[in-house]
């Protein structure tokens, strides 16, 4: 069974950015509201940056709000890479300086010897997530889950299996390093999903993927083809 999944259409990147904030910014007050406490996953590239940007211009009490990555390039923070820098720079400015980051990167020599201890730590995060917003390659993929990979048919494992997994150099079209992403078990136990993209032939690729079919040829499905959390596709032309 497919979610009733709804579109929120617009022409401009930026009016894009700024409705996304402002969706994103009442699922975080409301988790606020009822825990006191709220949890926002994120994706890097350059497509969220004005997002970002927007976002961290919203009134809301920041200081209780937790954000952490969707996945990792096994890059130091200061790296132009990665992803870490790219929330920080973007998102963690003004008021929302006060949001507290768990990085993905722990400074481990691999992925693989990350693993353990950033489980244990995103294990102490406030599941489930208000919002995950998640991007989508140009071949499917989303986080670091891509298609065919030697790792998927793990990271798509229903139960209770890890938050994160090691992601192998080839399964990354570019940027060849490492990568440390979350698993089906993390990117769904969310309040609410979203999937933030632009361009034509991005959307035509989301309807493609809507259609019945296995996720391994299009990991974007393990968010278009469920039924546990309500999913937004949000797109600028």
């Amino acid at each position: 069974m497919l979610p009733s999944i709804h579109f929120h259409h617009v022409e401009s990147a930026e009016v894009l950015a700024q409705d996304l904030a402002e969706f994103v910014a009442q699922r975080l007050r409301e988790g606020l509201a009822t825990r006191g406490q709220a949890l926002l996953v994120v994706s890097g590239g350059s497509t969220p940056m004005p997002f970002f940007k927007a976002l961290s211009g919203m009134a809301l009490d920041w200081s209780g709000v937790w954000v952490t990555l969707a996945d990792e390039r096994w890059l130091p923070p200061d790296h132009a890479y990665s992803n870490e820098r790219l929330v920080r720079q973007g998102l963690l400015q003004g008021q929302a300086a006060q949001a507290r980051l768990l990085p993905l990167f722990n400074g481990a020599a691999s992925p693989e010897a990350a693993q353990v201890a950033v489980e244990g730590a995103l294990a102490s995060l406030p599941w489930p997530a208000d919002v995950v917003v998640l991007g989508m390659g140009g071949d499917g993929h989303t986080a670091s889950l891509f298609p065919h990979a030697p790792e998927l048919a793990a990271a798509l494992a229903e139960g209770e299996g890890p938050r994160c997994l090691p992601v192998a150099v080839p399964a990354a079209p570019n940027v060849p390093v490492p990568r440390l992403s979350l698993t089906r078990r993390a990117l769904l136990d969310t309040r609410q999903l979203v999937v933030h993209i632009t361009g034509a032939s991005k959307l035509a690729l989301v309807e493609q993927a809507m259609q019945e079919g296995p996720v391994a040829p299009w990991p974007i499905r393990l968010a278009l083809h469920q039924s546990r959390v309500p999913c937004e596709v949000f797109h600028a032309a």
